[in-house]
């Protein structure tokens, strides 16, 4: 088995067509996108962190200085200035190396947030067959795993990194002011380190990058099978879903092992480096004091010079690891981030005279040999209730999607109002997302004047966290409680949810208030009625409601959809019977047409569907 457009959990798809990852160009260029705005608090930093490095350079030479006067036998109290000014270095260091990384962590912090609100708003645009083709777990993975990864780089191994590439900096220039053949000495180290990092980083970028592919993967496979865990137990899939996702962990333990083995050989080598670095180092002053060309104290500056080196160079190169791993994290993201809006987009088509809604043409695949619509044609008359019918997979939730904006026609056009309905829209929630795949349950609009043309409510709701309050005023954040009253009396819902422990101020979704399948959709046509859109699109809005609450769905269905254009997918066919016109899909094409008597007395495939709808409701119950 494998997951289908629908939504229904099976076996992964390893040949999934994952979201793009940008190159390393492009992931550069974004990053200096995302800094430009802040430019002034990065030369801040920066400059701040110059002046404390430099400052901290002092030590070194006041050492040395406390050195020659011991060596020279001088009295006790020419110690007293080197050591006061040791004091008065340290303070000045700590207080301007603070200043300097607070600048520098809040430019990643605010850096970071500009790149997930990027994120975020890209992602909720995404067309919704793109996501189902990469894998719920692909984009979980990215804004989980990758945001982690980045967040992490930019609250510690930023700052360090700006400081000890400025220690480096400035500590040679400082070796070089004592005796040009110290810093000489000291470059000795520099082509192992180059060497070290070359072959560290040449390796890391593959593996990193494999890394979080993996977890994906194994993200993707443990969703598709907790998700769907009765389909799995229901057909004795078990044995293959626990060997799928053992291989795909031993994958992701296996890329794990590889990237451990490669830092213990980096350490390996970069401990080398410092060996003939210090030696080259005393060697130098050991020749250049017996010369007398230096005192003891400069060389003994020198050689502390050299030592305290080890962290910075040290700490920069081992930032590499979190360095490439951050990178292809944030490949990932900006990957995301740079899907375009609508490569695709198709001309814009004006509506027929009177026409709110207009399908010329359209068709629709989720992949090659995929097509689920076939140059599907249909015209809704402004405040027209138009019924999709047909049995499963006939692409009636398809055709839903794509008046409503959710996805965009791969040929045709989808026309709303006078203009063509552009691919994602603006988010008017009227629905919800369920991040672990299925039906997208987000209501999808195309943006107007005063607020959304068309929103789409499907059959799963998301509640969202917080009062019902909130909740509703999602849909029009201006809505006062009179609003938010009348909208939930129109749906029949304004009982229970006064009845509720603290009113419109109950806390409901996650941790709050459980709201049952009923009320939860009642809630997601308060929200329509809230928008006021005036083209609706239902896609079996009533199908998770038990026999009596489908009723009572229904009844709040219709006083949502008053006054509107709608289109509504059918799941009981007196849906149907209450529509102006009943429009009948089969295998993805348009094949009747007409009211309900019409196509009753016509005798085709909707007047079969009803025979066997209403005998099935009305056949005698056996045991």
């Amino acid at each position: 088995m494998t997951s289908t457009p629908s939504g229904i959990p099976g076996t992964a798809d390893d040949s999934a067509e994952l979201l793009p990852i940008a190159s390393g160009a492009r992931t550069r260029a974004a990053l200096r996108t995302l800094i430009r705005p802040d430019r002034g608090r990065a030369l801040l930093g920066l400059g701040v962190l110059v002046g404390a490095t430099a400052v901290g350079l002092l030590v070194q030479p006041l050492l040395g200085r406390i050195v020659d006067i011991v060596a020279d036998g001088r009295p006790a109290d020419a110690l007293t200035l080197p050591v006061v000014l040791l004091l008065v270095v340290a303070v000045v260091q700590g207080v301007t190396t603070t200043l300097g990384l607070t600048q520098v962590a809040r430019l990643g912090e605010t850096v970071l947030a500009r790149l997930r609100e990027q994120f975020v708003e890209r992602a909720l645009h995404l067309p919704a067959d793109r996501l189902e083709r990469a894998g719920a777990g692909d984009l979980t993975a990215r804004v989980t795993g990758d945001v982690a990864r980045v967040a992490e780089a930019v609250r510690s191994a930023l700052p360090e990194m700006a400081r000890s590439v400025l220690a480096i900096v400035l500590t040679l220039g400082a070796m070089a002011l004592l005796d040009v053949r110290f810093l000489l000495a000291a470059l000795l180290a520099v082509p192992v380190q180059a060497l070290t990092a070359r072959w560290y980083v040449r390796r890391a970028v593959t593996v990193y990058a494999d890394q979080r592919v993996a977890n994906g993967a194994q993200q993707q496979q443990l969703l598709e099978t907790i998700g769907g865990a009765a389909t799995v137990r229901g057909h004795r899939l078990e044995e293959q879903h626990t060997e799928k996702s053992a291989r795909r962990s031993r994958k992701a333990v296996e890329l794990t092992m590889r990237s451990v083995h490669l830092v213990l050989g980096f350490y390996a080598r970069l401990h080398i480096a410092e060996y003939i670095g210090l030696a080259a180092v005393l060697v130098t002053g050991f020749f250049l004091v017996r010369d007398g060309s230096v005192s003891i104290g400069t060389a003994t500056a020198a050689a502390l010079y050299f030592h305290s080196l080890f962290g910075p160079v040290n700490a920069a190169l081992v930032l590499l690891d979190d360095a490439q791993s951050a990178a292809a994290g944030l490949a990932r993201l900006v990957g995301v981030t740079d899907i375009e809006e609508s490569a695709a987009q198709l001309p814009h088509q004006r509506t027929e005279a009177g026409a709110a809604v207009t399908v010329d043409a359209v068709s629709h695949a989720y992949g090659p040999g995929r097509t689920v619509l076939h140059e599907v044609s249909l015209a809704l008359r402004a405040g027209e209730h138009v019924a999709l019918v047909g049995t499963s997979g006939a692409g009636k939730s398809t055709l839903a999607r794509l008046v409503a904006g959710v996805q965009q026609p791969t040929g045709g056009t989808v026309s709303v109002a006078g203009g063509q309905q552009p691919t994602g829209g603006t988010v008017s929630v009227a629905g919800g997302h369920q991040p672990t795949g299925g039906k997208v349950s987000v209501a999808q609009s195309a943006p107007g004047p005063a607020g959304p043309s068309v929103v789409l409510v499907t059959q799963e709701v998301h509640v969202f966290t917080g009062t019902l309050a909130e909740d509703l005023r999602l849909a029009r954040p201006d809505a006062t409680d009179a609003d938010l009253r009348t909208a939930l009396a129109t749906v029949y819902a304004l009982e229970w949810a006064e009845a509720l422990p603290e009113g419109l101020a109950t806390v409901v979704g996650e941790g709050g208030h459980r709201l049952d399948p009923t009320r939860a959709q009642q809630l997601a046509l308060a929200r329509l009625v809230l928008a006021d859109p005036p083209v609706a699109v239902l896609d079996e809005a009533t199908a998770e409601a038990g026999s009596a609450g489908a009723r009572t769905l229904e009844r709040s269905a219709e006083a949502a959809l008053a006054g509107r254009t709608a289109l509504v997918v059918a799941h009981r066919l007196t849906q149907a019977v209450a529509a102006d016109r009943i429009v009948v899909l089969d295998a993805g094409r348009v094949v009747e047409s007409g009211t309900h008597d019409e196509l009753r007395t016509a005798d085709g495939p909707y007047a079969t569907l009803w025979r066997a709808w209403s005998g099935s409701r009305n056949a005698p119950r056996t045991r």
